[in-house]
């Protein structure tokens, strides 16, 4: 049953920061009721659903003019605020309704140019069909209920088993002018109706205040809810999927997942002519996955569409499906599954691209969605937020498969309509000002992530649009700094100096993102002491840190590297100890000139598999071991401030923690370098390599 969250207190709160203006108190009661409705991702998600509200404002003349304030787009119900409504002149709307056909480049250029802010974004592509309509709040849901109902193959019958004729039905048509049209004419024909349900697409609601409109959503939600429970034996939505990662066979996932992501990433590289583009890997599982997975017309089933029509451009409208026989073939099975697919798109494009007169340009042909049995659903990505998306829609075509098919059958739009779904002229032009940032689709771990220079590193792989994991021995730190990054950053909590620890953490990443591209090994810790007066205990321990952990997290990434087959990158941070020893750091500096030299040697061994291997040579950062209590001793020691010690070098400068992070930036970038290492100390002659 899906819980009304409306909350008096909570909307009151909302109109009073407002201000004084009645507009604004309309709009700000707008923006609480969306993001209760967004904030249940079984009503919609991920930039699914729209709401509106009709309401007067003055213009620069002092006249008062109608205006519709509609989502816009880029902007998630859940986080939606005043700006994600741009307010459009509501007659100029109501004007279209004369005319007999509009493409979809007039119409958007009409909404934009009735905009009372030019800059806001382009209004909902159903804009018209919340202007058509005569309520002042309009919600439009695609709540998973919803789409099961909608999905059936006697529709309309369900509809009036439950409803009467309290919801008037739409025939589907796909999203725009036309849409808008047919839906005003059925509204009209039914104007004591509580709301809408646009077959194979969604539901409306409407009232003249925000708690009328979305007390219907609540309740018109669960009455199907309990009709369609009772088709399924009781079972209830809470029982069907849960949204978690958790894996029932992770080390089948450790050896599928990077081979799956390699073939993809290569897949994507031969479409555009170029090396591979990876991608990043969103895998849910659990026991009613699992079972969902087990059932015997899977392969019919993935062929059957999606649940929503607009879900096409997150997930394809068709699912990679690999059985436990597929995987048991290793590399050659799963490759040849992924080539099929591959095939079969091309084929229904070409086949499409006749019937519309071309005009299109394929897009890349890889899966969005695969059902790998005896791992999960997974979602498949360009970044970590478009695999979460694709796995989140996923989940919920499980759900809306499984009791649509108990209550009847899931049958949804065919392929002609998913087709001018997926290549929209609107969608179209919305990708192709998508601009990717440079490492999209890369995932990069970064150990010691939870210290200065560690977390420097990772949220500059961050901005540039990599997926991260921060391995960490401190779980609070790690967890903490994995939150400052963001969500689609991994926390790997691990002391990669205990045995098999190193692939135990590089096996979590996989499990979270497919794979693996970039390793920063940075974990170090300065241990200080005479080396002849040393316990050998103390000395064998920072080589356990400061060289095993490296050499063992090295070797892990190295096997995912080799099952991707597309190439990969390992960055270490070496220090300055390693070629300029320090008194007192002996035991620091031995390690670190064993990591120098395994640089190379990876190099060597690595280079022939597209592998490169790079290092950073750093000198006195803010990090580890220099505190600023230490910075202090060390600056009274040679009769200098604490400044001067700091910026004890050739330029008279600090060198700070976001200085080495783009030295491994740069490193990153370099295509054509490996066995090479950068200094980073502002200068220091003494630690010069050459």
């Amino acid at each position: 049953m899906r819980q009304n969250r409306w909350n008096d207190k909570e909307a009151q709160a909302r109109v009073d920061a407002a201000g004084a203006d009645p507009a604004d108190q309309t709009l700000a009661l707008r923006v609480y009721s969306s993001r209760i409705i967004g904030s249940d991702p079984d009503l919609v998600m991920h930039g699914g659903g729209n709401t509106s509200v009709k309401t007067q404002r003055k213009d620069l003349f002092g006249d008062m003019q109608q205006v519709l304030h509609v989502k816009g787009s880029g902007w998630d119900l859940d986080t939606l605020e005043a700006p994600g409504l741009p307010g459009v002149r509501l007659l100029p709307l109501h004007e279209m309704r004369k005319l007999d056909a509009l493409s979809d480049e007039d119409m958007v250029n009409m909404q934009r140019s009735n905009l009372l802010d030019s800059t806001a974004p382009n209004p909902s592509v159903e804009t018209l069909l919340h202007a058509f309509l005569p309520h002042t709040f309009v919600d439009h849901t695609h709540a998973t209920a919803f789409l099961a109902l909608a999905n059936l193959p006697d529709a309309e019958a369900a509809i009036r088993e439950i409803f009467g004729d309290r919801l008037a039905v739409v025939p589907y048509i796909m999203p725009g002018f036309a849409l808008a049209k047919k839906a005003a004419e059925v509204f009209d024909a039914n104007p004591d109706c509580e709301g809408l349900i646009l077959l194979k697409h969604g539901h409306f609601t409407f009232g003249a205040t925000a708690r009328e409109s979305y007390d219907k959503v609540i309740e018109h939600t669960n009455m199907v809810e309990d009709w369609l429970a009772a088709q399924a034996n009781g079972r209830t939505f809470a029982e069907t999927v849960n949204r978690e990662r958790s894996l029932s066979d992770p080390v089948l996932a450790d050896s599928v997942l990077p081979i799956l992501r390699g073939a993809i990433g290569r897949l994507r590289g031969e479409h555009h002519g170029a090396a591979p583009r990876p991608v990043v890997m969103d895998v849910r599982a659990g026991e009613v996955i699992d079972a969902f997975l087990s059932c015997s017309d899977l392969d019919e089933l993935s062929q059957r569409g999606v649940a929503s029509p607009d879900h096409v451009i997150r997930t394809k409208g068709r699912m990679l499906v690999l059985r436990k026989a597929d995987l048991a073939q290793g590399r050659a099975g799963i490759e040849a599954r992924v080539a099929e697919f591959a095939q079969a798109y091309r084929k229904m494009f070409d086949a499409q691209f006749k019937r519309v007169g071309g005009g299109k340009v394929m897009l890349e042909p890889h899966p969005c969605v695969a059902w790998v049995e005896g791992i999960g659903i997974i979602g498949i990505g360009k970044d970590a937020s478009a695999a979460s998306a694709a796995a989140d829609i996923a989940e919920q075509t499980v759900e809306v498969m499984t009791l649509g098919e108990a209550a009847g059958g899931f049958h949804p739009i065919g392929p002609d309509d998913l087709f001018d779904l997926e290549y929209w002229s609107l969608e179209q032009a919305k990708l192709a000002k998508a601009a990717a940032k440079p490492l999209t689709g890369q995932v990069v771990a970064v150990t010691g992530g939870a210290g200065a220079i560690g977390l420097a590193t990772a949220r500059a792989f961050a901005r540039e649009g990599a997926a991260v994991a921060l391995i960490d021995f401190n779980r609070e730190a790690c967890k903490a700094a994995a939150a400052s990054i963001g969500s689609n950053c991994l926390a790997v909590v691990a002391d990669l100096t205990e045995k098999d620890a190193a692939d135990k953490a590089v096996a979590e990443i996989v499990e979270r993102f497919g794979g693996l591209d970039v390793l920063v090994s940075n974990a170090g810790a300065a241990i200080q002491g005479m080396l002849l007066d040393l316990e050998e205990e103390t000395l064998r321990s920072s080589f356990e840190l400061n060289f095993f952990s490296h050499l063992a997290t090295a070797r892990a990434a190295a096997r995912v590297f080799a099952a991707q087959d597309h190439g990969g990158q390992m960055l270490f941070n070496v220090s300055k100890q390693a070629v300029n020893p320090g008194k007192g750091f002996g035991a620091y500096g031995l390690p670190k000139a064993a990591t120098f030299f395994l640089v190379r040697q990876l190099a060597l061994e690595l280079g022939g598999s597209g592998v490169r291997v790079n290092g950073v040579n750093a000198d006195r950062i803010r990090s580890g071991l220099l505190t600023d209590d230490f910075i202090r001793s060390r600056a009274e020691a040679r009769g200098v401030s604490a400044s001067d010690y700091m910026a004890g070098n050739l330029l008279k400068a600090e060198v700070e923690a976001h200085h080495v992070a783009d030295a491994f930036m740069a490193l990153a970038r370099s295509e054509r370098t490996t066995a090479h290492v950068i200094t980073v100390d502002g200068g220091n002659i003494e630690a010069a390599l050459r």
